[in-house]
C-alpha cells in the first residue's frame, strides 16, 4: 500500500508543484547581481553552478531557462526533486557523496563536456548546512569548466523544519540573487589544493549569503 501511495504521489506532486510555483514565483520581483558572470561563464560553453541546499526550490525555477544538468540525491525523496527538475527542462544525474558518488560524478562530467551547465548542491544532500563539499570542485577540475556560485535571499519566506531549513519565498516577496565571480580550478588536484579551493568557495558563498540576507535585516535564513 505504501509503495502504491508513493508511486501515485510521484505522478501528481511534482506536476502540481511546478504548475503552482510557476505562478507563485512569477509574482516575486527579482534583482540580479553578477549577470556579467553568467554571460562570461556560459559564453565559454558551460559552468558548474553550486548552490546551498536551503535554496534549491527557487534556484531550480530561476535556472530553468538555461540548458543544463542537475545532480539529485539517489534517495526516494530525491525522486520528487528529480521529476521537478525534469519538468523544468533539466537533465538529471542521480547520486551523492553517500550513494553512487563516483558514477554520478562521471555522468556529470560527461554532460558538462557536452556544453551543459551543471547545478550541484554545494553542501550535499545531508549537510552540514552551508559547509562546502568537494563535489563541485572535482567536477570543475575534471570538466575544465569554471565554478559560478549562486546565492539568493528574500524578504518573506516559508522555512521548512528540515536539516537545512529549506526556504520558499512567499508570493510577491522581493528576491536578491547573486551570481558569484568565476573560479577556475586546476585540473590536477591533491588533498591540500582541494581543501584550499573548498575553503575559498565556501567563504565566497557564505560572504554573499550574509550580505544578501543582511539587506533584508537578517543574519541568514534560520
Amino acid at each position: 500500500m505504501h509503495d502504491l501511495i508513493y508511486t501515485a504521489s510521484l505522478a501528481v506532486v511534482p506536476r502540481l508543484y511546478v504548475a503552482l510555483t510557476r505562478i507563485w514565483f512569477a509574482t516575486c520581483p527579482v534583482h540580479i547581481r553578477g549577470q556579467e558572470n553568467v554571460e562570461k561563464g556560459l559564453g565559454q560553453g558551460a559552468a558548474v553552478i553550486p548552490c546551498w541546499h536551503y535554496s534549491v526550490f527557487y534556484t531550480l525555477y530561476h535556472l530553468r531557462n538555461y540548458p543544463g544538468v542537475a545532480m539529485v540525491s539517489a534517495s526516494k525523496d530525491g525522486e520528487y526533486i528529480a521529476r521537478v527538475a525534469s519538468l523544468l527542462g533539466f537533465e538529471t544525474v542521480r547520486g551523492s557523496a553517500h550513494r553512487f558518488g563516483v558514477r554520478a560524478l562521471k555522468g556529470m562530467v560527461d554532460h558538462v563536456k557536452q556544453g551543459k551547465s551543471a547545478g550541484i548542491v554545494a553542501d550535499g544532500s545531508q549537510g552540514p548546512a552551508l559547509k562546502m563539499q568537494p563535489g563541485a570542485i572535482m567536477l570543475a577540475a575534471k570538466s575544465g569548466s569554471p565554478i559560478m556560485p549562486i546565492v539568493w535571499a528574500t524578504k518573506r519566506y516559508k522555512a521548512f523544519n528540515s536539516w537545512d531549513h529549506s526556504v520558499i519565498p512567499l508570493p510577491f516577496s522581493p528576491i536578491l540573487l547573486q551570481y558569484g565571480d568565476l573560479i577556475y580550478v586546476e585540473p590536477r588536484l591533491n588533498a591540500a589544493l582541494l581543501e584550499e579551493y573548498r575553503q575559498q568557495i565556501e567563504q565566497a558563498m557564505n560572504r554573499m549569503y550574509q550580505e544578501l540576507w543582511q539587506e533584508f535585516d537578517r543574519n541568514g535564513h534560520l
